[in-house]
């Protein structure tokens, strides 16, 4: 399938705070939710989708205001972030990456490169990634390289997992320079020498287009080459930031899933026979079922509000601590969301039972998609964080995985 993507649109709208941004997320993701089943099932790119997300302007949202952006709150991305993925999980990881990009670009950014970046996110631009390596023996280890010549810079290299890279204007490239510096390059898709494969093919979130790219001597300019690994070298939020919207991400499936439980149990599955009753939105045990998955999904999302309200706090004021409170906030809230959003995902077809599990209604989806999303990092580490946090007063480490 081949796509144009423009550069730019006359018809951007610019969002001017948090309250409009939300009504904005809320009407787009009740279109996106209507065809959602039929894109995974037929792995349908959402193309189209993606350019009405980069015309209603909610890409921009996070863009400072002294650049011309809403700068909305933390919890009013994490919001925004789980209205999309209730409605498609993969449409709601795609920008993921690129709001990512962006509070690496505010934290390390030079106003320059601000000014110029924020400018074309403004104007419609989408942001993709290009961090992890297929090849390399552990995650953090990569091969990418800048190279500079005495005259110009370039980069080479694979990557893989490249969510949004199919749909993107550039692509966020994260590479290392001779003396083991990292940087994260803002590369212009059309640029010669890149190359955009979509081989993507987990069985869940199947349309997030995270698949290859590679880099054979691309030249960049210097003013779309932003430092990495300060971000890490001193207190910042770059990592909680990521994290949070993972959270979002599973939260919204866990939301979703929960209300396709609740409609199909209402509407179509059958009560069993000890249950001696006539539908099976009155059998006792479907009931308890239902309330308890109702609570661990209403837990989920205050600890998602309560882990980007840290989140806020610490890039008002990111010191050492703050940005260790949000780092375990956030962990909290990924490993509660991790967990149930595999919970409801699954729930959801035992509860409608065999009627739930054809393949043309494609309820697994949820669980699909929460399974492929939540391999992003292992919620194992992220009890041990927190575990060491409380019980140890060990500091989280500072990455964007945590």
């Amino acid at each position: 399938m081949t796509h144009l993507i423009e550069n730019a649109h006359p018809s951007v709208d610019v969002i001017k705070d948090d309250q409009q941004a939300i009504n904005v997320a809320t009407r787009l993701a009740e279109q996106f939710a209507l065809s959602s089943a039929e894109r995974d099932i037929e792995r349908i790119l959402p193309f189209v989708e993606l350019d009405l997300l980069s015309h209603s302007g909610l890409l921009a949202i996070t863009v400072p205001k002294r650049f011309g952006g809403a700068e909305v709150s933390a919890q009013t991305l994490a919001t925004v972030i789980a209205l999309l993925s209730a409605a498609d999980g993969s449409i709601g990881q795609i920008p993921q990456n690129h709001f990512y990009a962006l509070e690496v670009l505010r934290v390390n950014g030079t106003d320059t490169q601000q000014k110029k970046l924020y400018a074309e996110v403004l104007a419609g631009q989408r942001f993709g990634n290009a961090l992890a390596e297929f090849h390399t023996k552990a995650a953090n280890l990569r091969t990418s390289r800048l190279v500079f010549d005495g005259a110009n810079y370039s980069i080479t290299g694979q990557k893989f997992y490249c969510t949004g890279a199919l749909y993107a204007h550039r692509i966020p490239t994260l590479v290392s320079d001779e003396h083991g510096q990292d940087f994260l390059v803002f590369v212009d898709h059309r640029a010669e020498g890149v190359k955009i494969i979509d081989d993507w093919s987990g069985f869940g979130q199947r349309t997030t287009g995270s698949g290859s790219v590679y880099f054979d001597q691309v030249k960049v300019d210097p003013i779309d080459i932003v430092p990495f690994n300060t971000a890490f070298e001193r207190p910042t939020t770059v990592g909680p930031f990521a994290q949070l919207m993972h959270a979002a991400i599973d939260t919204g499936i866990a939301q979703a899933a929960l209300h396709e439980s609740i409609e199909f149990i209402r509407t179509r599955a059958r009560a069993w026979i000890d249950a001696h009753v006539e539908q099976a939105q009155h059998d006792p045990l479907t009931i308890y079922e239902i309330g308890n998955l109702s609570v661990e999904v209403r837990a989920t999302q205050s600890l998602l509000n309560r882990a980007a309200r840290r989140v806020q706090i610490a890039q008002q004021n990111p010191t050492i601590q703050t940005i260790a409170d949000a780092s375990i906030a956030v962990a909290e809230a990924r490993a509660q969301s991790t967990e149930v959003s595999l919970l409801v995902g699954s729930k959801l077809i035992e509860l409608g039972g065999s009627r739930a599990s054809q393949r043309s209604d494609n309820l697994d989806r949820f669980w699909r998609n929460a399974r492929v999303h939540t391999l992003h990092d292992p919620v194992r580490w992220k009890y041990h964080a927190i575990g060491n946090y409380y019980l140890n007063n060990v500091l989280p480490p500072r990455r964007g995985t945590l």
